[in-house]
């Protein structure tokens, strides 16, 4: 009985093992069809074995359930043989992805994907300045769709690459008969949200060798105000009505004597161009720009790459924000280094579709858009309204998403919410682990079982069509990056990079899915670590300030050569402030910085000296710590009471106890953080800046309790050290 039993099992199994192999020479084409012809044979002799009538006659006796689960595993089986995919070849060696560079004696690394210890300045013969780069666009595209937009519960509506590149002439043959230079030393202001127009502009003035000098709501209206009359801005090219009145404001009460036009792309009011012109503003629409120039077209005058692009001004953290120099050389060469990277891999083409609404006033938007553009992309256009962002990736269906870690970490959060029982949590935990795994072997994709039944509503909320992700601008969670990577099932990249090395000197490496350090050098520039002793960090021991050199980095600050020596050295390296480490398989982690400065996650610097020096004038805080975190995409706070003031500042507020009683009330925290977070708004502390939450602490920061210096400022890290778990809870319990 038991042998019988055996053969009849060994029967199953190499039968279902023929069919496999049948299956699979069908499904991939494999062997001849003479090949095909004999399995067939076979698999009919197999058919009239004695151990088969056997079987067949065992077959009839199995339950309907039985042979139901026999035929879903070998379907399950042949369906994993016909998808089981294959590892992303990576461009180089893994376990070692930079190099050190020879004959250096600092230990300066290079990117692996370098054959030389030259640097990557132009990864196209014809691609030398960003005009250049549109033009390429303008051939390769066939004259495809350019810039898109859309209206609410509307398609994108498309404007053609020919169209723009009409539409760019206009605009700086009207800059030029308004009077302005074909010249790097000619600067035309932009304050606007992402739009066509934007890129229009920026395009007119490059193919008329002109500078643009963006402008950016959270800068602030005294930082706009030091911007216009550091670059002497004449002309500003406006979005909206209401930014425009702030800035004839500005020349009303004499702070911004060099402005004198104001070209408004959206519908405005007589009463704007009546109040523009008592204050000597000439107030002129987008339209007429263009029909200007459409009447006086010039011959474009293209730019060379030594030539300034860009003056991006820097949000600063204390003082005036500073402009940072960035030359159409620093720009391509960026972007060069990218594709030189993702060579193989990503391979933009007119094909894709990128999705733009991170601020174009920042470097690693506008690296991103003139990649697109160079390779005859489309950019579809964001609607203005971050709330309306998931609508606009639906109609838009981009190929290609930046994003920055506040938004990853918001949808992170959003799925995780949404999986609300213990069985749901179940399967997203179980799915996301066994896509996690694939990753760690190299491998990526969406078209797995998990993604079919888990992550498909996922991949379908971004437009179903995104194959290309890059984050920056500052560091993201790995818990978050390596799930979402999954999840998404598409190239995810994390780049470093400042404004001042022109976005990016650091990128992951294709096939290299791990998180946890921002990948290599890129093949533009080199990097290397220089001792920071007053931390203990030195570069004898993989770590200290990290300092970039190569065509990316930028030229100075405009009209600051103080700053400019500050962290450009004498040598070309460029000193960010940042601190790194270097892992073993030649990858960077950032693991500090160099003054207490720090990024919120959505890419603001925060200065919390400055703010605790704003919020102590409030009549009840003897002491305040406020902290932030690079995760984090808001402020906290450790506020220490004055025990003289808080009794009697309570007591007018109706609440009675001890100073300890106090303390523990909730009522006065609540009070206490509403009467800083006024003060804040008062001194003008922006949003980003002001705290969301407290606790408060009752005893003194003191030098005898280890958490001030002898001249007595705050110990940072071991404030921040001491108050772990206090900072911790701060931030699992507020939502905002």
């Amino acid at each position: 009985m038991l042998e019988s039993f055996n053969r009849q099992k060994n029967c199953v199994v190499n039968l279902l093992s023929l069919k496999i192999t049948v299956a699979l020479s069908s499904e991939f084409h494999l062997g001849s069809y003479q090949h095909r012809t004999m399995q067939a044979h076979e698999l009919f002799h197999y058919f009239r074995m004695p151990e088969l009538v056997d079987f067949r006659q065992y077959v009839r006796t199995l339950p309907t359930n039985t042979l139901m689960g026999f035929g879903a595993f070998a379907a399950l089986t042949t369906f994993w043989y016909a998808t089981r995919p294959k590892a992303l070849k990576p461009p180089c060696d893994l376990s070692m992805q930079s190099v050190e560079v020879q004959g250096s004696n600092d230990g300066a690394r290079r990117s692996a994907l370098l054959d030389s210890d030259e640097p990557l300045v132009y990864i196209y013969d014809d691609v030398t300045t960003l005009y250049e780069g549109f033009r390429r666009g303008v051939q390769i595209s066939s004259n495809g769709p350019c810039l898109g937009s859309r209206k609410p519960d509307q398609p994108y509506e498309w404007i053609s690459y020919k169209e723009v590149a009409e539409l760019t002439e206009c605009v700086g043959s009207a800059l030029i008969q308004k009077g302005f230079k074909t010249s790097s030393d000619q600067f035309i202001g932009i304050f606007s949200q992402n739009r066509p127009e934007w890129v229009i502009i920026e395009q007119g003035c490059f193919a008329y060798s002109m500078v643009i000098v963006p402008l950016y709501d959270t800068l602030g209206a005294d930082a706009i105000t030091y911007i216009v009359n550091k670059a002497e801005l004449s002309l500003i090219f406006v979005d909206k009505p209401d930014k425009a009145q702030h800035l004839l404001e500005g020349v009303e009460n004499k702070l911004t004597p060099s402005l004198k036009t104001l070209v408004i792309m959206e519908p405005y009011g007589i009463d704007l161009v009546e109040q523009g012109r008592k204050c000597g503003v000439e107030i002129m629409s987008f339209r007429a720009m263009e029909n200007l120039g459409r009447a006086n077209r010039q011959k474009p005058k293209p730019p060379v790459p030594e030539d300034l692009a860009v003056i991006c001004f820097t949000s600063g953290t204390t003082g005036n924000p500073k402009g940072a120099l960035i030359t159409h050389r620093n720009i391509v060469c960026d972007c060069s280094a990218f594709v030189k990277a993702t060579e193989n891999v990503v391979n933009p083409s007119p094909d894709d579709i990128l999705i733009s609404f991170l601020p174009l006033a920042h470097m690693f938007e506008r690296i991103v858009e003139s990649i697109m553009l160079c390779h005859g992309a489309k950019i579809g256009f964001f609607q203005g309204d971050i709330r309306l962002l998931m609508d606009d990736l639906k109609v838009l269906q981009p190929t290609v998403f930046p994003v920055v870690p506040r938004l990853l970490n918001r949808m992170f959060d959003r799925i995780f919410g949404q999986a609300n029982t213990a069985l749901k949590r179940w399967l997203l935990d179980f799915a996301s682990k066994r896509k996690e795994a694939e990753l760690r072997s190299g491998i990526i994709r969406n078209n797995s079982l998990w993604d079919k039944l888990i992550f498909h509503k996922i991949q379908s909320s971004l437009g179903g069509k995104v194959r290309l992700m890059i984050t920056g601008a500052a560091p993201v969670s790995a818990t978050v990056l390596t799930f979402l990577r999954a999840a998404l099932g598409c190239q995810f990249y994390e780049g470093y990079g400042q404004t001042e090395c022109t976005a990016g000197c650091c990128l992951t490496v294709p096939g290299d899915w791990t998180a946890g350090h921002v990948g290599a050098p890129m093949p533009c520039n080199f990097i290397k670590l220089v001792d920071v002793e007053e931390m203990n960090y030195l570069a004898a021991r993989g770590e200290g300030e990290v300092c970039v050199k190569g065509p990316n980095v930028f030229q100075g600050y405009l009209k600051d050569p103080v700053k400019t020596a500050e962290v450009l050295d004498k040598d070309g390296w460029l000193h960010t402030g940042d601190i790194g480490k270097w892992l073993p398989n030649g990858t960077l982690k950032i693991i500090d910085r160099k003054k207490h400065i720090f990024k919120l996650a959505q890419g603001e610097y925060i200065a919390p000296e400055k703010i605790e020096n704003i919020y102590l004038r409030s009549e009840p805080v003897a002491q305040v710590f406020v902290h932030g975190e690079s995760l984090q995409a808001f402020l906290i706070a450790i506020v220490v009471p004055d025990v003289e003031a808080l009794g009697h500042w309570a007591q007018k507020r109706g609440f009675e106890g001890s100073f300890a009683e106090l303390c523990r009330n909730k009522d006065v925290k609540k009070a206490i953080l509403e009467d800083m977070v006024r003060i804040g708004k008062d001194a003008g502390l922006k949003p980003f800046e002001q705290i969301k939450g407290i606790a408060l602490h009752p005893e003194l920061f003191s030098i005898e309790n280890g958490l001030l210096t002898p001249t007595m400022k705050s110990k940072r890290a071991e404030l921040r050290n001491y108050f772990r778990s206090c900072i911790d809870e701060l931030y699992s319990t507020i939502k905002v």
